[in-house]
């Protein structure tokens, strides 16, 4: 069955789709503050109404009738929060607070419909060749608007775009990856097959390695390659869905996870592999979730949560990675993304990876775990605290002497590549996997 056929058949019973289903984590809340030691948003903006515990409270007036959803109060506490689950890991109590905020995103969709301009983009996603497309069109008319540091790889606001863009953080200072003319999905043929393999695996690139980073994507291949694994990578695979998710469009978010799951099913492959935190965390567990009641892709969900692996957990604990050769001269340090520590619970492998490679001396910081601020579009919608969060994050970079950070997730990447320019010390952040691959191919003399 397609994804199109089974969308308007599947019932709805989680907790995206009813507000109600969330109380049972509300009561779970004893309000000790413990969240407001690690709240990212808390530590910059210094206000009760940022802390889970005050949002967990509007939650319980919402449900009670004691405040609207279309309160504009309540609207602003909601969409102020980076979902990063940083509460949820010091909570003594185990409140699932990112259901409750995704549940509430998703009853004002439900109520109030999406804005103009999300209801456009989103609607946009559900298919991939129109999107793929206009992301090929931005890329060629992107000299229009921004300058380019050709040794970054970067592009920042031209006058006077930047001038226009200073209240969003769009200054001539930001710098941000490059949107490149070729994706990766068009570089890399549809199966990348190697003799006598031992495992056949594919690669959900997500739109981040696919549009801004296919380097870090090509060396994922490269690295799988070099380690006897056939590659598949489906060229209609789409969006993840977690920008659409955190925004609460329910009905778009399952509508990309059907149609991953159909693009994945015709591989037959043994394994599913994802370079990003937040791609990985779709498959494993969002996916799941979201398609709960639908008899059909709510197997086919639970079947692909059990195979997904992001690509450290893969060459660590699924084979053992061929130990590199290559030596990479480097003083790394390692930013660990919310999602994939915090969801995907993926912190020691990258790690074991990146003090596997010879040359690499390895630094940590002091806290590797805090969140960068980036959030997807928060970022957007709240720069000026996502600044001051990725401002704390470039100076402990700085204070490991470090002159690469290592990141498992582009988003990151991106907030990293922004911060470092204006607060750090000219640092290179790369993925971990892309210095893997350098050994590699130093082994090789190349």
């Amino acid at each position: 069955m397609t994804a199109a056929a089974n969308t308007k058949t599947t019932a709805t019973t989680t907790y995206h789709d009813d507000l109600e289903i969330v109380r049972q984590e509300l009561d779970k809340c004893m309000k000790c503050g413990n969240c407001m030691a690690v709240c990212p948003v808390y530590s910059i903006d210094k206000v009760e109404s940022a802390v889970t515990r005050s949002k967990i409270a509007v939650a319980d007036a919402v449900l009670t009738g004691e405040l609207s959803l279309d309160d504009p109060q309540v609207y602003h506490m909601v969409f102020n929060c980076l979902v990063c689950k940083s509460c949820m890991t010091n909570c003594p109590t185990k409140v699932n607070f990112d259901r409750i905020v995704l549940a509430l995103r998703a009853a004002l969709v439900r109520k109030n419909g999406l804005p103009w301009l999300k209801k456009m983009i989103f609607s946009t996603l559900k298919h991939p060749k129109l999107f793929d497309t206009g992301m090929k069109v931005g890329a060629a008319m992107q000299g229009l608007v921004f300058r380019t540091d050709k040794t970054k790889k970067a592009i920042s606001p031209r006058s006077p775009f930047a001038s226009l863009g200073e209240g969003f953080g769009f200054d001539a200072d930001r710098q941000m990856p490059e949107l490149t003319v070729t994706p990766l999905r068009d570089r890399v043929p549809d199966v990348i097959k190697v003799d006598k393999p031992a495992l056949k695996v594919s690669f959900f690139t997500g739109d981040s390695l696919n549009y801004f980073y296919p380097d870090a994507g090509q060396d994922l291949i490269e690295v799988l390659t070099a380690n006897n694994i056939e590659v598949h990578i489906p060229k209609d695979q789409s969006c993840c869905g977690v920008p659409v998710l955190v925004h609460g469009d329910i009905d778009t978010v399952r509508t990309l996870a059907r149609n991953n799951i159909d693009a994945f099913d015709k591989t037959g492959s043994d394994y599913l592999i994802t370079g990003c935190g937040s791609c990985g965390g779709a498959w494993k567990h969002d996916y799941v979730e979201l398609l709960a009641a639908d008899p059909v892709y709510g197997l086919k969900a639970k079947h692909w949560a059990e195979r997904t692996y992001d690509i450290s957990t893969f060459l660590t604990k699924v084979i053992s990675f061929r130990k590199p050769m290559g030596e990479v001269r480097s003083v790394v340090t390692y930013h660990d993304s919310c999602h994939l520590k915090k969801s995907m619970k993926v912190f020691a492998e990258p790690r074991e990876i990146l003090k596997s490679i010879p040359g690499v001396t390895f630094k940590e910081m002091s806290a590797p775990d805090t969140c960068c601020g980036s959030g997807g579009s928060y970022v957007v919608s709240h720069y000026e605290t996502a600044s001051g969060i990725g401002k704390r994050k470039a100076e402990d970079i700085n204070k490991t002497g470090a002159d690469t950070v290592s990141v498992g997730c582009p988003a990151c990447m991106m907030q990293l590549l922004d911060n470092i320019n204006r607060f750090g010390n000219a640092q290179k952040t790369r993925h971990y996997i892309s210095l893997l691959a350098e050994s590699y191919r130093k082994e090789k003399g190349k």
